[in-house]
């Protein structure tokens, strides 16, 4: 257990970032479920929509240090395939 202040307050902080951590990226699996869903239900039209919205979040996480760069990069690519794979 931490002792002196700095060392309590650093705790303290980790949690605080531990956990808007997490909540971002849960934001970004819901994002990139609802655009599997849209190309479960062959919707294009939605599911390029989503994919912008997507690809913004995933983005933004990778900038932030959430996730890494190229996992972000492997994300975005596996969703553009999927998209394109869709028949037009």
């Amino acid at each position: 257990m931490a002792k002196n202040k700095s060392a309590i307050k650093r705790t303290r902080k980790a949690q605080e970032r531990k956990l808007s951590n997490m909540s971002k990226k849960s934001n970004m699996k819901t994002t990139i479920k609802k655009f599997e869903a849209a190309i479960a239900d062959e919707n294009r039209t939605e599911a390029e929509a989503r994919l912008i919205a997507a690809s913004s979040i995933v983005d933004k996480n990778a900038s932030r240090g959430i996730v890494h760069k190229n996992k972000a990069a492997r994300i975005k690519s596996r969703m553009t395939k999927k998209l394109n794979s869709l028949a037009l």
